[in-house]
């Protein structure tokens, strides 16, 4: 009877450690040791920082280097669940065509709450790194600290995996997405945005943002720096004069990476130059300098202010674009903007009353947030979303029942009341930290020449469904105003002398 050795895991390094252990546990009777290797559809996040199919490199060098008879078996990411074990025994199943048992099968794991899944299931289990005392370098320990640059992480790591990291440089990636200080552990800004909702309403206003910029791409290498899904690639796709171009799609967010993965496989492009990247632009370079012949940005730069540190990391955004722009290339970025003169003192008056307490929102689910936030008149919805902007919006409740505010901050909140589904993380988005005349001078400073048709616009769907029906402007003196301008189109282009 053949006999195994189940090792599941994330396996992202391997250690001199266990080159020995297993030597051991599998030299007893010959077993044959199956690598179930975990989240084996994710990379590119702090959780998971490499791809599976350099784990599986790694993991069939080592097996060789070490004389061990292995077979390694990818195991999708699931959501928590008790039953964990079984479903990793049926991925081995599904994929080996035979069932491990207690009768055949040992079970190397060094985390308990996992061995006990397993245990309680029958199986036999091996510590590995549990059973020592003191604890030998876990795999993990190893890796963070080639994050951190110490070299001594080459002295835990097994030659095998020195050797995959040296050839394929992920000592670079592993660095760059486990130090990243915005995006979280499993490759998105937020833990809090419903990114199915978020890629639908992308999609819908997906032919609204390619006709706005059509007309000023360059052809050549075209670049969607946050992506999403890859609507507007796909719109790019369409037009004749950019059928010879390279379009590239860059997205953090690995949601919404591997649905564009999915959708090129799917057939959604006819170019085959169609190329897609899992990368927050923040965390380094992704283009070679002056590669770039268009870059497009939307809905992205108030989130790299908001996620950043505001101007500083709008700045070295702003230049990491110039950089890999081409003398004569462009930047076209649409987003929302503040209002010109965004400090002015106004009165906002808004349909119903204030709220008398506000609810503790830390122990709802994303549905209760939302319709707790449905539930609020707009007077009561300012208090709330006051409480939970992560930036300061202060207003004073005045005798006439209107509120005296910042013009920036009534539009701050005019245009973020109506994202009830993704409150918390609309909340830690601001929208007008930057007005038209700001951003001109940004590009302007960085060595960008502004094209005569950037300017900032007012949504008027916005205002005309949205804004006015709850929502009154004036000024403290009472004399009406109009509602301003919500957005900004920005044409920005390298000079050809640069």
């Amino acid at each position: 009877m053949e006999r195994f050795v189940l090792f599941p895991g994330r396996h992202h390094l391997l250690t001199r450690f266990q080159a020995e252990y297993l030597r051991g546990l599998a030299g007893d009777g010959g077993r044959t040791v199956v690598w179930a290797v975990t989240s084996a559809n994710h990379q590119n996040t702090k959780r998971n920082p490499v791809g599976y199919d350099r784990r599986q490199a790694a993991i069939e060098r080592f097996s060789v280097q070490e004389g061990l008879r292995s077979l390694v078996v990818p195991v999708f990411d699931t959501a928590h669940t008790d039953r964990f074990a079984d479903v990793t025994l049926k991925s081995v199943e599904s994929v080996l065509g035979r069932t491990l048992t207690p009768h055949d099968t040992v079970v190397a794991c060094s985390t308990p709450e996992v061995a006990t899944m397993y245990a309680e299931l029958g199986f036999t289990i091996a510590g590995v790194e549990a059973e020592h005392d003191p604890v030998p370098d876990r795999p993990w320990d190893a890796l963070l600290r080639l994050a951190a640059g110490d070299p001594a992480w080459r002295e835990a790591a097994h030659p095998a995996s020195v050797d995959v990291f040296d050839r394929y440089r992920l000592g670079e990636q592993v660095a760059q997405v486990v130090n990243d200080p915005v995006v979280g552990e499993e490759g998105g800004l937020t833990t809090t945005r419903d990114y199915r909702t978020y890629a639908e309403a992308f999609e819908a206003s997906a032919e609204r943002k390619w006709d706005l910029v059509r007309r000023h791409v360059r052809p050549g290498r075209i670049v969607d720096v946050g992506c999403g899904a890859g609507a507007v690639l796909a719109l790019a796709d369409r037009e004749p004069a950019l059928r010879e171009s390279d379009l590239i799609g860059v997205e953090v967010a690995r949601h919404l990476f591997e649905e564009c993965v999915h959708r090129k496989a799917q057939g959604w492009f006819t170019n085959p130059n169609v190329y897609f990247y899992c990368r927050n632009v923040l965390g380094g370079a992704v283009f070679a300098p002056r590669s770039v012949d268009t870059t497009l940005t939307f809905a992205l730069t108030h989130e790299i202010w908001s996620y950043g540190q505001r101007m500083d990391s709008l700045r070295r955004f702003a230049q990491a674009i110039y950089d890999h722009t081409v003398p004569g290339g462009v930047w076209i970025n649409s987003d929302v903007c503040g209002p010109d003169n965004r400090d002015l003192r106004v009165r906002l008056a808004l349909q119903g009353a204030p709220a008398e307490a506000l609810a503790d929102l830390s122990g709802m689910s994303r549905d209760e947030i939302a319709a707790h936030v449905e539930g609020l008149p707009t007077r009561a919805r300012l208090e709330r979303f006051a409480a939970d902007f992560h930036f300061p919006l202060p207003f004073d409740a005045r005798p006439d029942g209107t509120v005296g505010i910042a013009l920036g901050d009534a539009m701050e909140f005019l245009t973020h009341k109506d994202y009830p589904d993704n409150w918390l993380s609309e909340a830690h988005e601001q929208f007008c930290g930057l007005e038209f005349a700001d951003w001109k001078a940004l590009l302007t400073d960085i060595g960008f020449e502004v094209d005569g048709a950037s300017h900032s616009w007012r949504n008027d769907w916005i205002v005309e469904h949205r804004v006015a029906p709850v929502a009154a402007l004036s000024a403290l003196d009472g004399t009406p105003l109009p509602w301003p301008d919500t957005h900004v189109l920005l044409v920005a282009r390298r000079p050809l002398n640069t």
